[in-house]
């Protein structure tokens, strides 16, 4: 084979195309694929003995962009071109692709035919599959949910369907897949798995079990490209994010603000971050910080701080956070989810309510509840009057003054929807958090006033990851005095901060009324 026809199967501006096809199963840019591999010594691709696996081949673009590093850093030991590509394709590139067609996408891009056995093939496989695997698996159900991944029965389906049981998550004997050892694993995971939660839109994290299946086979690196949420939130990450926080392997971190500066046309909630894990490094983390539209921000550091129990990605915020550090914290008056057991569908489905009756007047002993009517995008805000077992008052707020937070908006907006004050005997549907009870008018509206504070919502925003909030959004503004109202002006004294830290609040975070 020519090295003209080499270089011309090996175009990437094809992949470069098909990198926006999802916001779950997202196609990787070669452009990417090539910034996390040159994070990784460039000896590796020198080396005839270094293994390489992609356990979520979609394009094969990792091995592809591996394999035209390993051809030029190869060709001392491998004069001929032919023997270099058979010794490279057979002996140091694997990859297990996610679905069927991603199988038939990944060895065209690799090996530049489906079928690595056919004469189409760079290199000569005695099987269809070569190096590149798919093995339709089905889901293991426990009680309803996959043992595995945690998704629900919408998921067990019959052959026509894709079941989207990943073999790399869906096994107990991950070292029988290749029997062999990896030095470098390598990709860009699926990113969730519908759990049938919610209104059935509902979704759980699966790509922090790639992370930590591929640890279980002791590579010497490890690199993906993920959601950052896991770095703030998200749902069952807690255990992954202490787990990432206090690992000292983690070398390199690049983190978009904004996924589409790295996946082009796709919105992802927190942005995306791609980073290198070495078995053999024990340090700080060279962390660069990509803020949406703006210079890239350097760091060098330990995830694990005394400040948060989650990342501070922005290291400009680290100061400000620093300051206002306090043992009181606001998040102590947020309530947890649905405050008091009526879920955001209250009055699209009151019928789901058999314990509740819900009327549009007021009616004696029934409580005024604040929710929304109507669906995603059209959702509008509205009152009823409910029939409440004030047994179901978690907080014992019922008979204070309350705020009413919105639970979800924009991830890139720095100011909340109008928040409501509450009075006593009014509640709400899980559409808002919770803040309070005060016991008087006067402190709810102190409290406000202190929200509507940039100060505040700055200290919110770099806490936030996702398009809700929660309780522990709230965990790094600090708690104040609401006998008094705030400005601030004030609240710069109080904790004095430079005119460079006030500068970056008031350059970031919009005004409010």
């Amino acid at each position: 084979m020519s090295d003209n026809l080499f270089n011309k199967v090996y175009n990437p501006d094809v992949l470069s195309c098909l990198a926006n096809l999802s916001n779950d199963e997202v196609f990787t840019p070669p452009e990417i694929v090539n910034q996390m591999l040159d994070m990784l010594p460039q000896e590796l691709f020198k080396n005839p003995d270094t293994t390489f696996l992609d356990p979520a081949c979609k394009t094969g673009v990792f091995l592809r962009e591996i394999a035209k590093r390993l051809i030029k850093g190869l060709e001392p030991q491998f004069p001929d071109l032919q023997e270099r590509i058979d010794h490279i394709f057979h002996k140091q590139l694997f990859g297990i692709a996610i679905t069927e067609l991603t199988s038939l996408l990944s060895r065209r891009g690799i090996y530049c035919s489906k079928y690595p056995n056919s004469a189409f093939s760079v290199t000569k496989f005695d099987t269809a599959q070569g190096n590149i695997r798919f093995k339709r698996i089905d889901h293991t159900w426990v009680n309803g949910r996959c043992k595995y991944c945690g998704t629900n029965k919408t998921y067990d389906r019959g052959e026509e369907l894709e079941t989207h049981a990943y073999e790399f998550i869906h096994t107990d004997n991950l070292e029988k897949l290749f029997n062999m050892k990896f030095d470098v694993i390598i990709g860009n995971p699926p990113y969730q798995m519908s759990d049938g939660g919610g209104t059935g839109d509902s979704a759980k994290p699966i790509y922090q079990l790639f992370i930590n299946q591929a640890k279980k086979l002791k590579p010497r690196f490890l690199s993906m490209i993920v959601p950052s949420r896991w770095m703030k939130g998200g749902k069952g990450l807690q255990t992954f994010r202490e787990t990432m926080i206090e690992d000292t392997r983690i070398k390199y971190i690049y983190d978009f603000e904004d996924a589409q500066e790295c996946f082009s046309g796709i919105h992802i909630d927190g942005g995306v971050n791609y980073f290198l894990w070495d078995s053999e490094y024990n340090g700080k983390v060279s962390y660069i910080y990509k803020p949406k539209g703006q210079k890239e921000i350097y760091s060098y550091r330990y995830l694990k701080t005394e400040l948060s129990d989650t990342v501070i990605r922005d290291y400009r915020q680290m100061s400000i956070i620093e300051k206002v550090s306090s043992s009181l914290k606001f998040s102590e008056i947020v309530s947890t989810r649905n405050p008091y057991g009526f879920s955001a569908d209250l009055f699209n489905e009151p019928e789901r309510y058999p314990f509740a009756m819900l009327t549009e007047t007021p009616t004696v002993n029934f409580y005024k509840i604040f929710g929304v009517r109507g669906i995603k995008g059209g959702a509008k805000r509205t009152i009823g009057y409910v029939n409440f077992n004030k047994e179901n008052d978690k907080d014992c707020n019922l008979n204070k003054y309350k705020l009413f937070f919105s639970k979800a908006y924009m991830t890139t907006s720095t100011v909340p929807p109008e928040i409501i004050i509450a009075r006593p005997n009014e509640i709400c549907t899980e559409t808002f958090l919770q803040i309070g009870g005060f016991i008087s008018l006067m402190e709810a509206e102190n409290c406000l006033s202190y929200i509507k504070t940039k100060f505040f919502r700055a200290l919110l925003f770099y806490n936030r990851h996702s398009l809700n909030i929660s309780k522990e959004s709230f965990a790094l503004i600090p708690m104040q005095d609401f006998s008094k109202s705030w400005t601030d002006e004030e609240l710069y004294a109080k904790y004095n901060l430079t005119q460079e830290e006030i500068e970056f609040i008031e350059s970031n975070i919009l005004p409010m009324e």
